[in-house]
Protein backbone atom coordinates (compact mmCIF):
# COMPACT_ATOMS: atom_id res chain seq x y z
CA UNK A 1 0.00 0.00 0.00
CA UNK A 2 2.64 2.26 1.03
CA UNK A 3 4.55 2.24 -2.17
CA UNK A 4 1.35 2.61 -3.99
CA UNK A 5 0.92 5.40 -2.61
CA UNK A 6 4.53 7.18 -2.84
CA UNK A 7 3.62 6.30 -6.54
CA UNK A 8 0.40 8.38 -7.08
CA UNK A 9 2.21 11.15 -5.05
CA UNK A 10 5.35 11.26 -7.56
CA UNK A 11 2.75 11.12 -10.31
CA UNK A 12 0.64 13.92 -8.49
CA UNK A 13 4.05 16.31 -8.37
CA UNK A 14 5.11 15.82 -11.95
CA UNK A 15 1.73 16.84 -13.05
CA UNK A 16 1.83 19.94 -10.83
CA UNK A 17 5.39 20.83 -12.11
CA UNK A 18 3.60 20.66 -16.01
CA UNK A 19 0.44 22.19 -14.41
CA UNK A 20 2.76 25.20 -13.25
CA UNK A 21 4.82 25.25 -16.39
CA UNK A 22 1.97 26.17 -18.24
CA UNK A 23 0.18 28.69 -16.38
CA UNK A 24 1.18 32.11 -15.40
CA UNK A 25 1.08 32.18 -11.80
CA UNK A 26 4.52 32.31 -10.72
CA UNK A 27 4.91 34.83 -13.42
CA UNK A 28 7.66 33.47 -14.90
CA UNK A 29 10.04 35.77 -13.17
CA UNK A 30 13.32 35.63 -11.61
CA UNK A 31 14.09 34.51 -8.25
CA UNK A 32 17.15 35.59 -6.65
CA UNK A 33 17.94 31.63 -6.20
CA UNK A 34 18.09 31.12 -10.00
CA UNK A 35 20.74 33.69 -10.43
CA UNK A 36 23.61 31.13 -8.64
CA UNK A 37 21.72 28.32 -10.91
CA UNK A 38 20.84 29.42 -14.94
CA UNK A 39 19.09 31.97 -17.21
CA UNK A 40 16.33 29.60 -17.47
CA UNK A 41 12.97 30.23 -14.61
CA UNK A 42 12.83 27.39 -11.70
CA UNK A 43 9.97 27.12 -10.08
CA UNK A 44 9.77 27.07 -6.08
CA UNK A 45 7.25 24.80 -5.69
CA UNK A 46 9.16 22.14 -3.50
CA UNK A 47 6.73 22.54 -0.57
CA UNK A 48 4.06 21.45 -2.93
CA UNK A 49 5.78 18.27 -3.33
CA UNK A 50 6.21 17.46 0.68
CA UNK A 51 2.77 18.31 1.46
CA UNK A 52 1.45 16.05 -1.32
CA UNK A 53 3.51 13.06 -0.18
CA UNK A 54 2.52 13.74 3.59
CA UNK A 55 -1.23 13.95 2.73
CA UNK A 56 -1.33 11.34 0.43
CA UNK A 57 0.80 8.95 2.87
CA UNK A 58 -1.32 9.90 5.90
CA UNK A 59 -4.75 10.70 4.68
CA UNK A 60 -5.89 8.27 7.30
CA UNK A 61 -4.21 10.18 10.10
CA UNK A 62 -5.10 13.94 9.18
CA UNK A 63 -4.98 16.03 12.85
CA UNK A 64 -4.14 18.78 14.32
CA UNK A 65 -0.24 18.29 13.46
CA UNK A 66 -1.06 18.18 10.02
CA UNK A 67 -3.00 21.80 10.41
CA UNK A 68 -0.10 23.26 11.67
CA UNK A 69 2.17 22.28 8.83
CA UNK A 70 0.06 23.75 6.35
CA UNK A 71 0.17 27.01 7.76
CA UNK A 72 4.04 27.07 8.04
CA UNK A 73 3.91 25.56 4.41
CA UNK A 74 1.25 28.76 3.69
CA UNK A 75 2.71 31.19 4.72
CA UNK A 76 5.71 30.50 2.50
CA UNK A 77 3.73 29.39 -0.46
CA UNK A 78 2.27 33.11 -0.37
CA UNK A 79 5.67 34.08 -0.14
CA UNK A 80 6.80 32.38 -3.37
CA UNK A 81 3.31 33.96 -5.12
CA UNK A 82 4.87 37.32 -4.00
CA UNK A 83 1.59 37.76 -1.85
CA UNK A 84 3.56 38.23 1.80
CA UNK A 85 6.43 39.55 0.99
CA UNK A 86 6.88 41.39 4.40
CA UNK A 87 9.91 39.27 6.30
CA UNK A 88 8.51 40.94 9.43
CA UNK A 89 5.11 39.82 9.16
CA UNK A 90 6.37 36.06 7.73
CA UNK A 91 8.75 35.92 11.08
CA UNK A 92 5.24 36.87 12.87
CA UNK A 93 2.97 34.34 11.03
CA UNK A 94 5.86 31.92 11.70
CA UNK A 95 6.37 32.53 15.54
CA UNK A 96 2.64 32.42 15.91
CA UNK A 97 2.42 28.97 14.72
CA UNK A 98 5.67 27.83 16.00
CA UNK A 99 4.33 28.81 19.86
CA UNK A 100 1.17 27.00 19.41
CA UNK A 101 2.24 23.91 18.31
CA UNK A 102 4.81 23.73 21.01
CA UNK A 103 2.29 24.50 23.50
CA UNK A 104 -0.47 22.11 22.07
CA UNK A 105 2.34 18.83 22.11
CA UNK A 106 4.09 20.01 24.76
CA UNK A 107 7.40 20.24 22.92
CA UNK A 108 10.23 20.51 25.22
CA UNK A 109 14.20 20.67 25.75
CA UNK A 110 14.49 19.13 29.12
CA UNK A 111 18.04 18.98 29.33
CA UNK A 112 20.86 20.83 27.80
CA UNK A 113 23.38 19.80 30.72
CA UNK A 114 24.44 23.23 31.17
CA UNK A 115 23.20 23.29 34.18
CA UNK A 116 22.42 26.85 34.92
CA UNK A 117 20.40 27.34 31.94
CA UNK A 118 18.55 23.88 32.57
CA UNK A 119 17.38 25.70 35.73
CA UNK A 120 16.01 28.69 33.76
CA UNK A 121 14.17 26.32 31.21
CA UNK A 122 12.44 24.93 33.81
CA UNK A 123 10.09 27.32 33.89
CA UNK A 124 7.12 27.16 31.76
CA UNK A 125 7.79 30.38 30.14
CA UNK A 126 11.19 30.72 29.31
CA UNK A 127 10.83 27.42 28.22
CA UNK A 128 8.48 27.74 24.94
CA UNK A 129 10.38 30.57 24.29
CA UNK A 130 13.96 28.90 24.07
CA UNK A 131 12.29 25.98 22.09
CA UNK A 132 10.34 28.22 20.05
CA UNK A 133 14.19 30.30 19.17
CA UNK A 134 15.31 26.41 18.12
CA UNK A 135 12.19 26.85 15.68
CA UNK A 136 12.65 29.21 14.07
CA UNK A 137 16.19 29.90 14.02
CA UNK A 138 16.13 26.54 11.68
CA UNK A 139 13.17 27.26 9.79
CA UNK A 140 15.13 30.47 8.81
CA UNK A 141 18.02 29.46 8.37
CA UNK A 142 17.13 25.86 5.97
CA UNK A 143 15.71 29.25 4.00
CA UNK A 144 19.10 31.24 3.94
CA UNK A 145 20.89 28.47 2.52
CA UNK A 146 18.52 26.94 0.14
CA UNK A 147 20.24 29.22 -2.34
CA UNK A 148 22.06 26.38 -4.60
CA UNK A 149 20.43 23.11 -5.72
CA UNK A 150 21.19 20.59 -3.70
CA UNK A 151 22.04 22.34 -0.54
CA UNK A 152 19.30 22.15 1.40
CA UNK A 153 18.39 18.57 0.62
CA UNK A 154 21.88 16.70 0.35
CA UNK A 155 22.26 18.59 3.57
CA UNK A 156 19.51 17.10 5.56
CA UNK A 157 19.30 13.82 3.24
CA UNK A 158 22.64 12.99 4.91
CA UNK A 159 21.01 13.56 8.53
CA UNK A 160 18.50 11.09 7.52
CA UNK A 161 21.45 8.76 6.43
CA UNK A 162 22.90 9.31 9.77
CA UNK A 163 20.22 8.71 12.43
CA UNK A 164 19.39 5.48 10.30
CA UNK A 165 21.75 3.82 9.58
CA UNK A 166 25.09 5.29 11.70
CA UNK A 167 22.92 5.68 15.09
CA UNK A 168 23.81 3.88 17.69
CA UNK A 169 20.88 1.91 18.22
CA UNK A 170 19.06 4.94 18.20
CA UNK A 171 15.10 4.96 18.91
CA UNK A 172 14.15 7.25 16.25
CA UNK A 173 11.31 9.29 17.46
CA UNK A 174 7.72 8.66 15.56
CA UNK A 175 8.90 5.31 14.04
CA UNK A 176 10.94 3.63 11.46
CA UNK A 177 8.81 3.96 8.54
CA UNK A 178 8.25 8.29 8.93
CA UNK A 179 11.98 7.99 8.27
CA UNK A 180 11.89 5.36 5.69
CA UNK A 181 9.29 7.82 3.87
CA UNK A 182 11.30 10.96 4.23
CA UNK A 183 14.24 9.41 2.74
CA UNK A 184 12.21 8.63 0.03
CA UNK A 185 10.57 11.91 -0.29
CA UNK A 186 13.96 14.29 -0.09
CA UNK A 187 15.54 11.43 -2.65
CA UNK A 188 12.68 12.27 -5.02
CA UNK A 189 12.94 16.14 -4.57
CA UNK A 190 16.71 16.26 -4.68
CA UNK A 191 16.74 14.37 -8.25
CA UNK A 192 14.47 17.14 -9.58
CA UNK A 193 15.95 19.60 -7.64
CA UNK A 194 19.99 18.48 -9.55
CA UNK A 195 17.88 18.69 -12.82
CA UNK A 196 17.19 21.74 -12.13
CA UNK A 197 13.30 20.94 -12.26
CA UNK A 198 11.81 22.57 -9.18
CA UNK A 199 13.86 24.44 -6.44
CA UNK A 200 12.61 24.22 -2.41
CA UNK A 201 11.41 28.14 -2.27
CA UNK A 202 10.12 29.58 0.76
CA UNK A 203 7.50 26.99 1.40
CA UNK A 204 9.54 23.83 1.03
CA UNK A 205 12.16 25.22 2.89
CA UNK A 206 10.00 26.43 6.32
CA UNK A 207 8.39 22.87 5.84
CA UNK A 208 11.65 21.28 6.03
CA UNK A 209 13.03 23.06 8.92
CA UNK A 210 10.06 22.96 10.98
CA UNK A 211 9.79 19.17 10.78
CA UNK A 212 13.44 18.64 11.65
CA UNK A 213 13.14 20.69 14.20
CA UNK A 214 10.25 18.87 15.85
CA UNK A 215 11.70 15.34 15.11
CA UNK A 216 15.66 15.60 16.39
CA UNK A 217 14.17 17.45 19.50
CA UNK A 218 11.95 14.18 19.25
CA UNK A 219 14.92 12.08 18.89
CA UNK A 220 16.92 13.55 21.61
CA UNK A 221 13.86 13.02 24.38
CA UNK A 222 13.93 9.30 23.14
CA UNK A 223 17.66 9.17 23.61
CA UNK A 224 18.51 11.02 26.46
CA UNK A 225 22.28 9.27 26.16
CA UNK A 226 22.21 11.54 23.56
CA UNK A 227 24.46 14.59 23.56
CA UNK A 228 22.38 17.67 23.51
CA UNK A 229 25.20 19.45 21.52
CA UNK A 230 24.61 16.20 19.04
CA UNK A 231 21.68 17.41 17.61
CA UNK A 232 23.32 21.01 17.07
CA UNK A 233 25.96 19.85 15.41
CA UNK A 234 23.86 17.99 13.27
CA UNK A 235 21.98 21.36 12.49
CA UNK A 236 24.99 23.80 12.86
CA UNK A 237 25.39 25.00 9.32
CA UNK A 238 21.72 26.18 8.87
CA UNK A 239 21.24 27.64 12.18
CA UNK A 240 25.06 29.34 12.19
CA UNK A 241 24.13 30.82 8.65
CA UNK A 242 21.41 32.59 9.79
CA UNK A 243 22.97 33.85 13.25
CA UNK A 244 26.07 34.86 11.07
CA UNK A 245 23.64 36.05 8.39
CA UNK A 246 22.06 39.05 11.01
CA UNK A 247 25.37 39.62 12.77
CA UNK A 248 26.78 40.91 9.30
CA UNK A 249 23.78 43.09 8.11
CA UNK A 250 24.07 44.63 11.50
CA UNK A 251 27.85 45.64 10.75
CA UNK A 252 26.86 47.15 7.26
CA UNK A 253 23.85 48.67 8.95
CA UNK A 254 21.39 46.98 6.64
CA UNK A 255 18.21 45.28 7.74
CA UNK A 256 17.93 41.43 8.75
CA UNK A 257 15.74 41.25 6.76
CA UNK A 258 17.49 42.21 3.12
CA UNK A 259 18.41 39.49 0.81
CA UNK A 260 21.68 40.20 -0.13
CA UNK A 261 24.31 38.08 -1.93
CA UNK A 262 26.84 37.66 0.62
CA UNK A 263 26.09 34.21 2.15
CA UNK A 264 29.17 31.44 1.97
CA UNK A 265 27.51 29.31 -0.49
CA UNK A 266 27.18 32.66 -2.98
CA UNK A 267 30.75 33.49 -2.15
CA UNK A 268 32.35 29.77 -2.34
CA UNK A 269 29.72 29.43 -5.73
CA UNK A 270 31.45 32.37 -7.05
CA UNK A 271 35.04 31.35 -6.18
CA UNK A 272 34.21 27.60 -8.09
CA UNK A 273 32.65 30.05 -10.99
CA UNK A 274 36.55 32.10 -11.57
CA UNK A 275 38.10 28.71 -11.19
CA UNK A 276 36.39 25.95 -13.07
CA UNK A 277 36.58 26.16 -16.84
CA UNK A 278 32.95 26.14 -17.59
CA UNK A 279 30.33 28.26 -18.91
CA UNK A 280 27.63 25.49 -17.13
CA UNK A 281 26.22 27.37 -14.07
CA UNK A 282 24.45 24.19 -13.12
CA UNK A 283 27.61 22.16 -12.75
CA UNK A 284 29.35 24.72 -10.76
CA UNK A 285 25.97 24.68 -8.31
CA UNK A 286 25.84 21.62 -7.96
CA UNK A 287 29.63 21.33 -7.43
CA UNK A 288 29.19 23.90 -4.78
CA UNK A 289 26.66 22.19 -3.01
CA UNK A 290 28.39 18.61 -3.03
CA UNK A 291 31.66 20.01 -1.59
CA UNK A 292 29.56 21.57 1.48
CA UNK A 293 27.91 19.04 2.09
CA UNK A 294 30.54 15.99 2.06
CA UNK A 295 32.39 18.45 4.82
CA UNK A 296 29.31 18.22 6.70
CA UNK A 297 28.99 14.79 5.93
CA UNK A 298 32.60 14.27 7.59
CA UNK A 299 31.40 16.04 10.55
CA UNK A 300 28.07 14.46 11.51
CA UNK A 301 29.91 10.57 10.80
CA UNK A 302 32.96 11.84 13.46
CA UNK A 303 30.27 13.20 15.27
CA UNK A 304 28.59 10.14 15.83
CA UNK A 305 31.56 7.99 17.07
CA UNK A 306 31.11 10.14 19.54
CA UNK A 307 27.37 10.60 20.23
CA UNK A 308 27.58 10.90 23.83
CA UNK A 309 30.73 12.73 24.40
CA UNK A 310 29.29 16.36 25.37
CA UNK A 311 32.89 17.53 25.18
CA UNK A 312 33.58 16.10 21.82
CA UNK A 313 30.73 17.77 20.32
CA UNK A 314 31.69 20.78 21.65
CA UNK A 315 34.75 20.54 20.06
CA UNK A 316 33.66 19.55 16.85
CA UNK A 317 31.14 22.53 16.90
CA UNK A 318 33.51 25.14 17.84
CA UNK A 319 36.14 23.59 15.35
CA UNK A 320 33.45 23.78 12.09
CA UNK A 321 33.17 27.47 13.43
CA UNK A 322 36.46 28.49 12.74
CA UNK A 323 37.17 26.59 9.19
CA UNK A 324 33.38 28.73 8.55
CA UNK A 325 35.07 31.87 9.43
CA UNK A 326 38.48 31.65 8.04
CA UNK A 327 37.01 29.87 4.85
CA UNK A 328 34.19 32.70 4.99
CA UNK A 329 36.57 35.77 5.56
CA UNK A 330 39.22 34.12 2.30
CA UNK A 331 36.29 34.33 0.02
CA UNK A 332 34.63 37.53 0.75
CA UNK A 333 38.14 38.95 0.33
CA UNK A 334 38.44 37.23 -3.38
CA UNK A 335 34.80 37.94 -4.18
CA UNK A 336 35.25 41.65 -3.07
CA UNK A 337 38.98 42.49 -3.47
CA UNK A 338 39.13 44.60 -5.99
CA UNK A 339 35.65 46.79 -4.65
CA UNK A 340 37.48 49.73 -2.52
Amino acid sequence: MIYLQIILSALICLLIIYFFNKTTIFNKSRFPHQNFVSINPVLPIGGYFIIIFYLVINFKDFNLSSIYLLSIFLIGALSDLKKFNSPKYRFIAQSIIVVLFIIHFDVKIVSTRIDFFDQIIENYIFSIIFVSFCFLILINGTNFIDGLNGLVLFYYLFIVVILKFFGPNLILYKNDLFFKNILIILSFLLILNVLNKIYLGDGGSYLIGFLFAYYLIGIYEKNPSVSPFYIILLLWYPCFENLFSILRKFKFKKSAAEADTKHFHQLLFYFFSKKINTKNKLIINNFTSIIINLFNLIIFIIGTKFITKTNIQIFLIFSNLMIYLYIYYMLFKYRYKKIK
